[in-house]
């Protein structure tokens, strides 16, 4: 059966990237039989206006033509998100968060009613059974520190939508000593369980 991944590189730089570079690895360690939807962030993606909200808080079956359209790209990045076996982000920290453009992204796919839904003990996440694995790459700030505003909001954002099967590749802290944070990443890439 053919495992289907989504890669997301959050990255605005296209060479030189370390998280370009870890997601380069650990998609070469799923087999052949693997189908890879690709969507780079570098591009951009426009951020949520009052079109936007407008339309998502319509009926679907109210929605005006141009309300659609409106949504066209949101409901093919959740196509996307759907289609996948497995999520792979790349990510830098940027500014001790994640990258503008990832933030646009989860802004387009966490959509109440499609993604996730109210019930009386709280939100529910509608995209279950799902893995993901999130290469993380920072200068000064370690994972997890008081200064790092990006792996703890991404695993919250995943859980939301229902994907708590959640793993990190961690390359942080990369201005104190590069070559030896890359080379645990790449241990970390060798060490992950691609059957599971």
């Amino acid at each position: 059966m053919t495992h289907t991944i989504l890669r997301i590189d959050a990255s605005a730089r296209r060479t030189g990237s370390v998280s370009r570079d870890l997601l380069d690895r650990i998609v070469s360690r799923f087999g052949d039989d693997t189908n890879v939807i690709a969507r780079d962030l570098a591009e951009g993606l426009p951020f949520l206006n009052e079109e936007w909200v407008g339309a998502t808080f319509t009926p679907p079956e109210q929605r005006k033509a141009a309300q659609n359209e409106v949504l066209r790209l949101s409901d093919t990045l959740i196509e996307e998100v759907k289609a996948a076996d497995t999520l792979l982000f790349g990510i830098p920290m940027y500014n001790f968060g994640v990258p503008a453009t990832l933030k646009a992204w989860i802004d387009q796919i966490a959509r109440v009613g499609v993604t996730f839904r109210y019930t009386e003990t709280g939100p529910v996440g509608q995209l279950t059974g799902k893995r993901a694995i999130v290469a993380f790459a920072s200068g000064g700030a370690k994972a997890g520190s008081e200064f790092d505003f990006a792996t703890g909001y991404m695993r919250h954002m995943l859980a939301f939508v229902g994907i708590t099967d959640v793993e990190f590749v961690l390359a942080d802290g990369m201005s104190v000593d590069a070559e030896g944070t890359i080379a645990a990443a790449l241990e970390q890439v060798e060490k992950l369980d691609i059957a599971a």
